[in-house]
């Protein structure tokens, strides 16, 4: 495969949310998917079709030649492009739905052509909304003069299947509320034993 960390992100957020429909910020872990880190990335929904960058791997700092935490996603896109991903982004979020991108970077003097995929995935924020999202984001080729920015070819945006979580669901206690504890069997007690007394013989001289 062309881009082995796009399916590795999708496949951990597949196992994360285990039917549910979205899966919660907290509970990504980045040791499920270290061989990505460097493409990887946590979105923060700040506005309508606006989201910036909260974490991100080095492989998108190469790209933009420079620290991108903090900027907005549409920074890696050409000003002709920016619409349509700001409303992508939006179906993303309010879907929820998940979206994967087919880029062609900006070619120039300096700038190589080079293909790339963009993935994002819905999260929830700790207040149980729909604000955040895992993405990766991987390009192929020489990167050049930075910082490169790419046009849209191909989105597939899908909606979102949810299923019974196959997580199982820890045994309940037998209810002791009503119940008394039982005494243990000690067999049957003992009957007292009558001793039989003894007849005393009086003799009267009278």
């Amino acid at each position: 495969m062309r881009f082995p960390c796009i399916s590795e992100v999708r496949a951990y957020w597949e196992a994360l949310r285990d039917g549910r429909a979205v899966p919660y910020r907290s509970e990504v872990d980045p040791r499920g998917i270290e061989r990505a880190l460097e493409y990887a990335f946590v979105l923060e929904r700040i506005a309508p079709q606006v989201a910036r960058f909260r974490l991100a791997g080095m492989h998108l700092n190469d790209l933009m030649g420079m620290e991108v935490r903090g900027m907005p996603l549409t920074a890696f896109f050409t000003p002709k492009a920016r619409r349509e991903i700001a409303g992508l982004l939006d179906a993303v979020f309010t879907g929820p739905r998940t979206a994967e991108l087919t880029l062609a970077a900006e070619s120039g003097l300096g700038k190589p052509t080079m293909a790339a995929k963009l993935l994002i995935l819905p999260l929830r924020s700790d207040l149980g909304d729909v604000s955040r999202a895992l993405g990766c984001l991987a390009a192929e080729g020489p990167i050049g003069r930075t910082p490169r920015r790419f046009d849209l070819v191909e989105s597939l945006v899908s909606p979102i299947a949810e299923s019974l979580p196959s997580r199982r669901v820890p045994p309940v206690p037998a209810p002791t509320g009503f119940a008394e504890p039982a005494a243990p069997f000690a067999g049957a007690a003992p009957q007292p034993v009558r001793s039989r007394g003894h007849l005393r013989l009086v003799v009267s001289d009278e």
